[in-house]
Formats: structure tokens, C-alpha cells, sequence
């Protein structure tokens, strides 16, 4: 089941949700509106290896905006910290910015138990559109759980700013 923003704004306040800065003008009815953090990563090659670690460079996103090109994987990060050790944080992007074809997350949306940190995103642009430090870009969600709960511990935990992928860490791992 799905926290309603009420119960978003009572588990901040207790604890059981981080979500920091909190700003409570981001609150929705289910939801709760993040920001977008002042850097990128971007992939120094246009073809992509998943066994191999892909070298990137970072951008400063400028406070009169930076152009995202389409065709080209941007990783932007929430300048929110945000997780839980109680509840499943979905994440999406805004109908807004889906609104001038900017896909912040294609994948990826359902972060763990546990993963309390900057959330990488995975920007993707239909074609070119500006983008700002600070804009409300997407959104997360809360979810209640059904079981006993193993909090996440894996290889992105405790991520700040935007975070290449370490899939290539599956192909070089012999203990498997």
C-alpha cells in the first residue's frame, strides 16, 4: 500500500523516511516532489561495454541551465538524500518534465530497503531540453512491505552524487 502525503510527513518527522533537505511544499497527496542535484555524469564513449567499467566525466550543471542532448545517457543524482529502513521508495519522474520528453528514470525506479543516499537517475532526453540545479525534477513514493525485511547492502550504498554503473563488477566477480 501506498503512503498517502500525510503519512509521508509523519514518518519524516518520526524518522522511519529521510528525506533531507525536507521541504514540506513538496509534499502531494502520495508523493513527495525531489530536487535535482548541480552535477552530471556523462559516458566518455557513445558505446557502452556491460563488462567493462565505462569512464565518465562530470559536468557542472550551471544556474542558467544546461542543454541535454538526445541520444546521450545522463546521470543526474537527488539532491535530497532519501530512503528508508521501513518502507520501499519508488521513485518516477514528474508529469511535467515527462511532458517535454525528458525520461528521468526508465529503469531503476524501485530502490531498497536500506538504500539511504543521493539517488542516481538516469536522464534521457527525446530531444534537446534545459534542465536547472534545484529543479523539482521527479517524485517518490512510499510503500508499505509484507515479510521480514533484510535492509540493502549492495555495491551503490550509501551513493553521493551521480554514480556510474558497476554492473561490470558481475563479470569480475568469481565467487559467484
Amino acid at each position: 500500500m501506498i503512503l498517502t502525503g500525510s503519512e509521508i510527513l509523519k514518518n519524516v518527522e518520526n524518522k522511519k523516511i529521510i528525506i533531507d533537505p525536507f521541504n514540506v511544499s513538496q509534499l502531494n497527496p502520495n508523493s513527495y516532489n525531489f530536487t535535482l542535484g548541480d552535477r552530471l555524469a556523462v559516458y566518455n564513449s557513445y558505446i557502452l561495454d556491460a563488462g567493462k567499467n565505462n569512464e565518465a566525466r562530470e559536468l557542472i550543471i550551471p544556474a542558467e541551465g544546461i542543454t541535454l542532448a538526445s541520444g546521450t545517457v545522463y546521470l543526474g543524482y537527488t539532491r535530497e538524500i532519501i530512503g528508508s529502513n521501513y518502507f520501499v521508495p519508488i521513485i518516477r519522474g514528474r508529469s511535467s518534465v515527462g511532458r517535454l520528453g525528458l525520461f528521468i528514470n526508465i529503469t531503476a525506479d524501485l530502490i531498497d530497503i536500506g538504500s539511504i543516499n543521493q539517488l542516481t537517475l538516469q536522464l534521457n532526453a527525446v530531444q534537446p531540453v534545459t534542465i536547472y540545479p534545484g529543479m523539482q525534477i521527479g517524485q517518490v513514493t512510499f510503500w508499505t512491505t509484507f515479510g521480514e525485511i533484510k535492509k540493502y547492502e549492495g555495491r551503490y550504498k550509501g551513493s553521493a552524487g551521480p554514480v556510474t554503473s558497476k554492473m561490470y563488477l558481475d563479470f569480475c566477480n568469481d565467487e559467484k
